[in-house]
């Protein structure tokens, strides 16, 4: 892996953590908090599928791989601080949106690594 797509991967997975996060700040003001993860994901699905098909590149799975493991990192280890115990959220926090969203945050770098370099493949690239 390059330092510059490692740099990429921490930078793209704070925006992204960050995205999510502000969303639910604003969000919180409006929504229960028990739909806010499942209002918040589609539209973080999209802003990370875009991110990935426009701004990461790579010639090898592996790195792919890298930045699903970067970003989960990011998400679990940021979530548990400035959510878990910065608020202390009296029901909890880790519910099946948070379970899916952490998934998401792992597969999606793999399938669209895995299609963006199956589609070079086929192409001849």
């Amino acid at each position: 892996m390059s330092t510059r797509l490692l740099k990429k991967s921490l930078g793209w997975g704070f925006v992204l953590w960050l995205i999510g996060y502000l969303l639910g700040v604003a969000l919180f003001f409006v929504l229960p908090t028990t739909v806010l993860g499942w209002v918040i994901t589609p539209i973080a699905f999209v802003i990370t599928w875009w991110v990935l098909l426009r701004r990461v590149k790579s010639d090898s799975l592996r790195d792919y791989a890298i930045v699903a493991i970067v970003w989960t990192a990011i998400a679990v280890l940021f979530d548990y601080v400035f959510i878990v115990k910065a608020f202390n959220p009296p029901d909890g926090y880790y519910k099946p949106d948070v379970y899916l969203y952490y998934a998401l945050t792992f597969a999606l770098p793999l399938i669209v690594g895995y299609a963006s370099l199956a589609t070079r493949h086929r192409r001849g690239q």
